[in-house]
C-alpha cells in the first residue's frame, strides 16, 4: 500500500505563505498552529490556514514539487491556489531576451 504524501501551502497570519511536505496533513497543521517548533517560520505567524494541497505517492516527486513551489512568485502560487490556470500559464511564460520566442530561423532578434 502506498503512503500519501501531501505538498501543502499555508497562509500565515501576516499574509505570507509557507510551503511544506508531510504524510499526515491534519497532524502537521495542528503542529504548526501549536507553535511546537519555536524557531520555525510559522511560529511567529500564527495562526496558519491550509489554502492548498496536492497528493503524491512517490516521495521524490513530492519533494521536487515542494522545491519547485518554493521558488515560485507569490502571484504564481496564488494562481495555482485559486485554480486560475490561464493566469498561471501567462505567469510561467518566459519573457527574457534569450527566450525561444525571440528566435526566428536560427537567428536571434530582439523585439523592441
Amino acid at each position: 500500500m502506498f503512503k500519501v504524501i501531501h505538498v501543502y501551502i499555508l497562509r500565515c497570519s501576516d499574509d505570507s505563505y509557507y510551503i511544506g511536505i508531510t504524510n499526515n496533513l491534519a497532524l502537521r497543521i495542528e503542529q504548526h498552529n501549536s507553535g511546537q517548533a519555536p524557531n520555525s517560520y510559522t511560529s511567529t505567524r500564527l495562526p496558519v490556514e491550509l489554502v492548498y494541497s496536492e497528493q503524491y505517492t512517490d516521495p521524490k516527486v513530492a519533494i521536487a514539487r515542494e522545491k519547485q513551489l518554493k521558488h515560485w512568485s507569490r502571484k504564481k502560487k496564488e494562481a495555482l491556489m485559486w485554480a486560475n490556470y490561464e493566469h498561471l500559464q501567462q505567469l510561467a511564460a518566459c519573457k527574457n531576451d534569450t527566450s525561444h520566442l525571440n528566435f526566428a530561423f536560427g537567428k536571434a532578434f530582439i523585439q523592441k
